[in-house]
């Protein structure tokens, strides 16, 4: 069976070998924690931009888009609390010289007391079969039982701490637990301290404080502002939202697991505006519209779950993850959260505006409440590729690496294939993909054998390929060939892009 780390490796090699995920400044021995985005990989992650723009602006007549500026007004974050409590609590390890955030290594710590419960669980499976009684066997099992009573401790004594951001709290905590650094395997740790994770530069050509400006660490604060220009211009009426996908920067000391936490990442966020005392309808509304759309995919619903959180941000009356299974275990994927009218209220202070909405229904004025949808889009980038592959025996000591990426998802739709580079046949394909490439994107390949390029094809995740052959020439037809299953059918040139266009198409997802 392969190893959850060894398989973050295999993924990483691929995503090289295949043109999806480069390391950045690679001729230069590249920059810790920065990654480029290959031919394939700035494809899949287009499609994912468009497949969250759409499910969620296009198909809400009640939300609409913005793309704000990264460089903002410094007091803009004041205002939002960054400049002072933006912060990771970090712990060093004095053997190894590693450096961690304190409360990811508790978090990882419970993590490990839940997996042995579902070994426990998995072995009382076999044992019992179909008699098992899995409710009654978390019950009363003695080892489940001990273990949950470690994780419920912990998980107190962690939120108190964190609430409180009593960093020798945490230490005590990290110590008690006996918690070893991974690398080093040692309990020599230094206190826990506080890091601000705010990249400055100065704007201008001179330099001091009045010239300091941050690079933004979300995108959220660029919709706060333009709060009042977009609900005017748009007419909008509460409730409703503002999306945006953008760039974002944080100097994440402990940025590692490939693309999972980068100190230059993409956000796909997006605020709704609703009326105070709304919030908690419009909370729960959102947790059910986006889990769908995570399990919409097809990557395993088993692999989310949702995750509340421990301790809430300085802006929020209710918060949760959701989080999914990635190589590394279940980590953070998107995050939901109750924001109240902090935001809008701390930039009426700061910039002396009003922010307010004057309801018709109501006849008065407020500032409303917020309920954010925010999702890192490199680590869906990460979800998506780490569920797609696989390698697979074909049998004969035969293997094939497959990326069964969601179709609509895919880089490529299609592969156009001349079964020879003569007879006509590079011509017939040629028509073929003019044809089809103002729609889909299509890829056409006429080197080396017919095996190896399906191969090479299924390794990049294109969904069908399609071989143009000498019985094309006769009775303009073509073999189309399935990524997943392998199997293959001829159809009618003429029928092609509609069968293609509707098994690739976006709506399937959106629909489903």
């Amino acid at each position: 069976m392969v190893q959850k780390d060894d398989n973050l490796k295999d993924i990483i090699s691929h995503s090289k070998e295949y043109g999806f995920v480069f390391p950045s400044s690679e001729i230069y021995d590249g920059l810790a924690a920065t990654y480029d985005y290959g031919q394939l990989g700035v494809e899949l992650k287009n499609n994912i931009k468009e497949y969250w723009w759409k499910a969620m602006v296009h198909m809400h007549e009640n939300i609409v888009g913005v793309d704000s500026a990264i460089f903002m007004h410094p007091t803009t974050w004041k205002a939002s609390g960054h400049v002072d409590a933006f912060n990771d609590p970090l712990i060093d390890n004095k053997d190894s010289k590693k450096r961690y955030r304190a409360d990811v290594l508790l978090e990882e710590f419970v993590e490990k007391i839940r997996q042995k419960i579902q070994k426990e669980v998995e072995k009382g499976k076999k044992r019992f079969g179909d008699d098992f009684d899995e409710e009654q066997f978390l019950a009363t099992n003695p080892n489940v039982l001990r273990n949950q009573k470690k994780i419920e401790e912990t998980e107190e004594r962690m939120r108190a701490a964190l609430e409180s951001s009593d960093l020798e709290a945490i230490y005590n905590l990290i110590v008690d637990l006996e918690i070893v650094c991974p690398v080093s395997g040692s309990k020599n740790w230094t206190e826990v301290r506080q890091f601000n994770l705010m990249f400055s530069t100065e704007l201008g050509s001179v330099a001091g404080d009045a010239a300091t400006i941050y690079l933004r660490p979300e995108t959220a604060q660029g919709i706060f502002v333009n709060f009042l220009n977009v609900q005017k211009t748009g007419r909008m009426k509460i409730p409703f939202g503002i999306a945006q996908i953008g760039k974002a920067f944080r100097n994440e000391i402990v940025a590692r697991q490939f693309i999972f936490r980068m100190r230059e990442f993409e956000q796909m966020e997006m605020q709704f505006f609703v009326r105070p005392g709304d919030e908690m309808k419009w909370y729960d509304y959102w947790k059910e519209q986006r889990i769908n759309w995570h399990k919409a995919l097809g990557l395993g619903e088993d692999r989310y779950r949702f995750h509340d959180h421990m301790k809430l941000a300085h802006y929020a009356n209710a918060a949760c993850d959701i989080e999914y299974d990635f190589p590394m275990g279940f980590k953070e994927l998107e995050g939901i959260h109750s924001r109240t009218d902090f935001d809008l209220k701390q930039h009426e202070e700061h910039s002396g505006k009003k922010l307010q909405y004057f309801d018709p229904e109501l006849n008065e004025s407020y500032v409303p409440y917020v309920v954010e949808t925010s999702i890192g889009l490199d680590r869906m980038f990460l979800a998506v590729l780490s569920s797609s592959y696989k390698m697979e025996d074909l049998g004969d000591g035969k293997q094939r690496a497959l990326l069964s990426i969601p179709p609509a998802l895919a880089p490529y739709k299609v592969a156009i294939m001349p079964l020879t580079k003569k007879d006509g046949l590079p011509e017939k394909a040629r028509e073929i993909m003019d044809a089809m490439k103002l729609d889909l994107n299509c890829i056409y390949d006429e080197k080396g054998a017919a095996g190896r390029r399906y191969r090479i094809q299924d390794a990049m995740g294109t969904p069908y390929c399609v071989m143009v052959d000498h019985q094309t020439l006769e009775d303009n037809t073509v073999t189309i060939r399935d990524r997943d299953t392998m199997e293959q059918e001829r159809v009618n040139v003429d029928d092609l892009h509609q069968i293609i266009g509707d098994k690739v198409a976006m709506h399937k997802l959106l629909t489903s």
